[in-house]
């Protein structure tokens, strides 16, 4: 169990924590939430031990091996696999020793503390969780460098849930996931084994994949069981019954006051006017929350409807010089449209939504669209594109050049930047105020498509909720690429899956879909993503990554079977040589003890050997 008792902690003079105090279930599965800047990641730090409190203490079992994602990603020249076979620095080290050790007891110890901790099993469940994250077979063994910095992160990730430490802390690990990778994310949580905090703003992940919720408030710490579905109405709940006793007792006090005031001069009522002061001194005020407004997205309507299609594609091919990533796609969007892109990263999403936004230009085909078509695009790589020493008054000015300093200052307001924040200079801006910035411009000019790719990565949910709600109010097209199931199950009414270098209408709803990533391990996911380097389907690879663990498997428990009849074999004709040793009982007893050891060893190997083998001759029939 952790407890947190009494815990106050500064960031650069500003109180995160307050005195907190909480304690946390052993096995517990706690989604971390709060507005942004409240202090999660830094709680997460006191965990860890990277910083010190200013006062009280966080108590962690002593023996609790802690994990979380490495903040570098791995980019060495070493295979995927290895990286997270290495993660499990145990294992490691076991076959390390395994390779040179020449003492018989200590081989002994080694192949059973192996085979107690699944070691040979460790090659296949890599393999799984690396598939889940999107990597197929061939990725796999392709060496990290070979990846970008999103897919390293994805590693990382996997190296992290392969070691299963004692208490997992992830901080907004669907960040570098797609919509197939953060859904196979949530089923895996949810049957963790052991502790796990994770911070996040996804609410499908908090419902799915949770049994409390630890929210962060004005400094304090609240648990409560339950998914974030439950905590949502239990806090609401809670927030309406504060306001209302602070309420009444706003007009308890007043009605005292009053009382004082008008009769603590007549000695007639000077009794009674003592009385009601002193119970107004020993009243103690109750703190009604009032809930910080989230500044509402807001999103122009295009000033004049066009008639539809707003684009028709007729055999459109597209791609990067001689690469095609998507061919022979016959579509066409509508006015009213809206519509969540699905398919692994790498599929094409990303690309289909460039052509879309006029930023890449087919190969073939022909794609039509009225030269009066707005289209707003917003992906995260724009945020990078954000002048750092602007403000967001500058960015708006630069988009309304003639107009008057009122009317610059209101549109700025509009976006979500008033006062004095629109002189922040956006260097100084948090990810959630860049990306509130980028997505006011590329909207600015009241589109009749918007095109959104991964729009909630530094939004916390308040402000998701703000911008479903927007995207609904709004009357014009949308397109949506987005790992936040919520969203697209509040703004989505269509959906089309970008697989196999083809865009097509998915039958089904976003249940189908998650059943449809889910199976066989992820086995139906569409192939051809970031990470395959092949064209074939990921369900094959899945079956040739099962096929490899297993022959390696085998052949590492056949040559721990060797060793072990080598050394009962050799401690027999020990034993033949001094006949029983009958003058040395010790010796006798020792030899016997470490036969027994061996044997103990080579039947469990074997048991397993031939479980694997069964496994292996399944998996070559399918």
């Amino acid at each position: 169990m952790i407890h947190v008792n009494d815990l106050t902690a500064r960031i650069a003079g500003r109180t995160l924590i307050d005195g907190a105090t909480v304690a946390l279930p052993d096995g517990a599965r706690v989604g971390v939430v709060g507005r942004n800047g409240t202090g999660k990641t830094t709680l997460f730090k006191l965990i860890a031990g990277d910083i010190q409190p200013d006062d009280g203490a966080i108590t962690i079992p002593k023996a609790a091996r802690l994990g979380r994602v490495a903040q570098e990603a791995p980019s060495g020249p070493e295979a995927l696999i290895d990286v997270v076979l290495a993660a499990d620095t145990e294992r490691a080290a076991l076959l390390a020793e395994q390779e040179t050790a020449t003492d018989p007891h200590r081989i002994s110890d080694i192949v059973t503390r192996l085979i107690d901790i699944d070691a040979y099993e460790a090659p296949s469940r890599a393999a799984k969780i690396l598939s889940g994250l999107g990597f197929d077979e061939a990725a796999q063994q392709r060496p990290c460098s070979d990846f970008s910095g999103g897919w390293r992160m994805r590693v990382a990730l996997a190296a992290v849930l392969f070691a299963e430490p004692d208490l997992l802390l992830l901080d907004e690990p669907t960040n570098h996931l797609d919509l197939e990778g953060t859904l196979w994310l949530q089923d895996y949580l949810a049957k963790y084994p052991r502790t796990v905090l994770v911070i996040s703003h996804d609410r499908d992940l908090l419902n799915a994949s949770v049994d409390h919720i630890l929210h962060f408030d004005n400094g304090k710490l609240t648990l409560w069981k339950g998914d974030y579905e439950r905590f949502d109405a239990g806090r609401r709940e809670k927030l309406a019954l504060d306001q209302k006793a602070a309420k009444a007792q706003a007009d308890e006090r007043a009605r005292l006051e009053a009382f004082i005031a008008r009769f603590k001069a007549k000695a007639s009522k000077a009794t009674q006017a003592q009385s009601r002061v002193k119970r107004l001194a020993k009243m103690q005020p109750i703190a009604a929350v009032i809930e910080r407004s989230v500044v509402p997205f807001q999103i122009p309507a295009p000033e004049k409807e066009l008639a539809p299609p707003l684009i028709a594609l007729d055999g459109v091919s597209a791609g990067y010089g001689d690469l095609t990533i998507l061919k022979k796609l016959d579509l066409r969007i509508d006015p009213d449209d809206r519509i969540a892109l699905l398919g692994a990263n790498g599929n094409g999403k990303s690309t289909f939504a460039k052509l879309l936004a006029g930023r890449l230009q087919p190969s073939g085909g022909r794609l039509s669209k009225s030269e009066r078509t707005l289209v707003g695009f917003f992906a995260q790589h724009q945020l990078e594109d954000l002048d750092l020493t602007g403000s967001a008054y500058d960015h708006v000015r630069r988009k309304m050049p003639g107009a008057a300093e009122a009317q610059v200052r209101s549109r700025t307001a509009q976006i979500g930047f008033s006062g004095p924040r629109a002189d922040t200079k956006v260097e100084k801006m948090s990810g959630g105020e860049k990306a509130r910035l980028a997505f006011g411009l590329a909207v600015f000019e009241g589109p009749h498509l918007l095109i959104l790719d991964e729009p909630t990565n530094h939004l916390d949910i308040d402000s998701r909720e703000s911008l479903a709600q927007a995207l609904n109010e709004f009357p014009g097209a949308v397109i949506l690429i987005s790992h936040d199931r919520h969203l697209l199950d509040a703004t989505a009414d269509r959906l089309w899956l970008v697989a196999d270098g083809g865009v097509r209408a998915f039958e089904g709803d976003l249940d189908d879909y998650r059943r449809y990533i889910l199976s066989a391990d992820g086995a139906g996911r569409a192939s051809k993503n970031a990470g395959s380097g092949t064209g074939k389907s990921s369900e094959a690879g899945a079956k040739r990554v099962d096929v490899g663990a297993l022959k390696k498997k085998v052949a590492s428990l056949e040559e721990i079977m060797g060793q072990c009849e080598s050394e009962i074999a050799r401690i027999d004709a020990e034993l033949a040589a001094g006949q029983g040793f009958p003058d040395k009982p010790e010796k006798a007893a020792e030899l016997g003890k470490r036969r027994a050891e061996f044997t103990q060893a080579l039947a469990e190997a074997e048991e397993t050997w031939l479980g694997a083998n069964a496994e292996l001759e399944e998996a070559a029939a399918a």
